[in-house]
């Protein structure tokens, strides 16, 4: 017993004194990165850089810190860092085949930043989802959607799919179809339908709304309304226009077909 007592005494001799400093070490070094990484977001914010750009090279920069402290306090342990390296250099192919992955969406986040084909606040459809960009990170493009959800996307599959951006151009056409009666006049139905759109505040002039025939349908006529407006205002427009139309069908006593159920009278 006192020879196990003996040597568990050397060993806390040896090494307690590495592991405070290692302890030490990464308590000051998270304290310094966390300095390095406010004073780079100050600097980038200052010189106007693109808040997207800012937020990747930040997470690129931070993680990069903090494996080099690590490999500093596993070396202050004791560890040789050229050991080390070298079982790192041994395992990377195993590495590189199990994280394939993620490689992928580190690449895809290097492409996205190089080629920018969104920004944050832009509102994107890609694989399937819908919403606004909230951030762009190392390996992972974070969406919310329109129902406030949080949505994740690897950024491998954002880069080699298809990106719808709605924001890119500032002001999206809003595509409505409303169908009215054969019986009604379609001058006067265009004349309505244009002057909902002419009156809403959020509608565009330039460029200019139209109204159209569209289709002539088995119990209507369609008509394809198309107004303009800025991104942000899509589904104000979208809903106005929709409730509007309605009502100034129904003021001008024109027709909204819609299915009529037919009673059958058996006579005896």
């Amino acid at each position: 017993m006192d020879k196990y007592l003996e040597k568990f005494q050397e060993l806390v001799v040896t090494y307690a004194p590495k592991a405070i400093m290692a302890i030490l070490i990464y308590i000051v070094g998270s304290y310094i990165i966390s300095l390095i990484i406010r004073a780079t977001r100050k600097m980038m914010t200052k010189r106007e850089v693109d808040t997207t750009l800012q937020k990747f090279l930040l997470n690129l920069l931070n993680w990069s810190l903090k494996i080099l402290l690590i490999i500093t306090v596993i070396a202050k342990l004791g560890v040789e860092t050229t050991s080390f390296a070298a079982i790192l250099a041994s395992a990377g192919l195993a590495i590189g085949l199990a994280l394939q992955g993620s490689l992928a969406n580190f690449a895809g986040g290097v492409l996205i930043m190089l080629f920018k084909p969104f920004k944050v606040g832009d509102l994107i459809e890609a694989q399937g989802e819908l919403g606004v960009v909230k951030e762009i990170e190392i390996f992972t493009t974070k969406l919310t959607g329109l129902s406030n959800r949080e949505i994740i996307i690897p950024n491998g599959a954002v880069s080699n799919g298809n990106i719808i951006n709605y924001s890119s151009e500032g002001t999206r056409r809003v595509d409505l179809v409303f169908g009215v009666s054969y019986d009604a006049d379609i001058k006067q139905t265009k004349e309505v339908l244009m002057n909902v759109l002419t009156s809403h505040p959020k509608v565009l002039q330039d460029p200019a709304p139209t109204v159209n025939v569209s289709e002539l349908a088995d119990s209507s006529v369609n008509f394809a309304v198309r107004p303009w407006c800025n991104t942000e205002d899509y589904w104000t427009v979208y809903f106005d226009v929709t409730e509007n139309t309605k009502i100034a069908l129904d003021n001008a006593g024109i027709e909204i077909p819609y299915p009529h159920s037919v009673e059958i009278h058996k006579e005896g």
